[in-house]
């Protein structure tokens, strides 16, 4: 699997940085593979042997469509996400196939176009679906909008408001790809976030504290994280945190508070 192909990233005259990369997709097909069961394997191979010798339409509706509404019955809604993305890439998708796909489809069929836009169209084609997603209320439409795509295409405008859109609906902050490069030094990302704040405050509503979170990220001064690939839609767990470690114990032994002697502790654990 290679990154996506370069092309245009700008959030408003030219928007530079690191490349949010997606989940390779061998990593995906690794991942259903092991995990699903024979029968559901065989489904898929063979649905990936369909679109990839059928990647047209033929008749009505394609057979790799057909494909895709079964997904969820056959792999799983656990793995549905990922096989329909195979799916996709296998039948050769196009920006028309995909439109087609995500505006009559349903809800979970549209969230795998979205997942599966990084991997089939390289420039900004795409950018109206992601658009119409975050015109939703549905959480987990919402978070497939704001990858890896939308992270390279999408306009600082429309960036902007598609965080603010995450904050208010609960979306967690971390499901915006690229979130740490495109944040840094947004002054005006910054100014709309103060004013969410405050009118949240004066309506006696409680602030997101992903807000803040990301308001710090504006900060000029704040590092920005190497980037990482997209998790892989609807396959992976998080690890829980550890547990906190307790302190030492003291030694009896050990040079008094006069001494030169200065025990260091490294705080440290991000989640990633």
């Amino acid at each position: 699997m290679t990154p996506p192909p370069a092309g245009p990233a700008t959030p408003e005259a030219g928007h530079t940085g690191p490349t949010v990369t997606p989940t390779p997709l061998d990593v995906l097909h690794s991942h259903l593979d092991t995990h699903l069961h024979d029968s559901a394997r065989t489904w898929f191979h063979q649905a990936l042997d369909e679109a990839a010798a059928h990647p047209g339409i033929h008749g009505p509706i394609s057979v790799w469509e057909l494909r895709l509404a079964e997904a969820g019955r056959r792999c799983g809604s656990r793995y549905a996400d990922a096989a329909r993305v195979l799916i996709l890439h296998a039948a050769r998708a196009d920006p028309d196939a995909l439109t087609r796909v995500y505006f009559q489809g349903t809800a979970d069929e549209r969230r795998a176009v979205l997942h599966a836009l990084p991997h089939l169209v390289p420039g900004p084609d795409a950018v109206p679906l992601v658009e119409d997603a975050l015109r939703t209320h549905d959480t987990r439409l919402l978070a497939a909008a704001v990858g890896p795509y939308a992270a390279r295409h999408l306009a600082a405008h429309a960036w902007r408001h598609a965080v603010l859109k995450c904050l208010s609906a609960g979306v967690p902050v971390d499901e915006v790809a690229g979130l740490e490069h495109r944040a840094r030094a947004d002054a005006e990302l910054a100014r709309m976030l103060t004013d969410h704040a405050a009118e949240r405050t004066a309506a006696g509503r409680p602030v997101p504290p992903d807000l803040h979170r990301v308001l710090t990220l504006t900060d000029p001064t704040t590092p920005t994280a190497p980037s990482r690939p997209e998790p892989a839609p609807q396959t992976t767990q998080t690890r829980p945190p550890s547990p906190p470690t307790a302190p030492p114990r003291p030694n009896p032994n050990s040079p008094g508070p006069h001494s030169s002697a200065v025990l260091r502790t490294d705080p440290h654990g991000k989640e990633s």
